[in-house]
């Protein structure tokens, strides 16, 4: 699973919609108007964001990074690989199938 974060709603369905698309995700969820409390170059900053989850696999996420990086608007985008554990098998099957791969678990 893959956690990013996009300045706005439009950004997120872009790169969602880039991601499933091309195969490197069977899916991705986004999650609307939330709120982002961070420290950015020596200041507290707060702003609005949108959450977008993608579900791939490990050997697919090399490439996913580098398609988000390349589509992003930010300087230092929010991109993390979250290892899944243990899942549904049948969904966990859906998504090797849809991406191909190993999904480690």
């Amino acid at each position: 699973m893959v956690y990013m974060t996009a300045g706005d709603r439009d950004e997120a369905r872009s790169i969602g919609r880039a991601l499933v698309e091309s195969g490197l995700a069977a899916c991705a969820n986004i999650l609307d108007r939330m709120t982002s409390i961070y420290a950015w170059e020596g200041t507290i900053q707060e702003d609005s964001e949108v959450v977008v989850i993608a579900k791939t696999t490990a050997e697919r996420f090399p490439e996913l990074k580098a398609r988000v990086e390349a589509m992003h608007s930010y300087d230092c985008p929010c991109i993390l690989a979250v290892d899944v554990m243990q899942g549904h098998g049948p969904f966990l099957d859906w998504i090797r199938d849809s991406v191909g791969g190993d999904m480690r678990c």
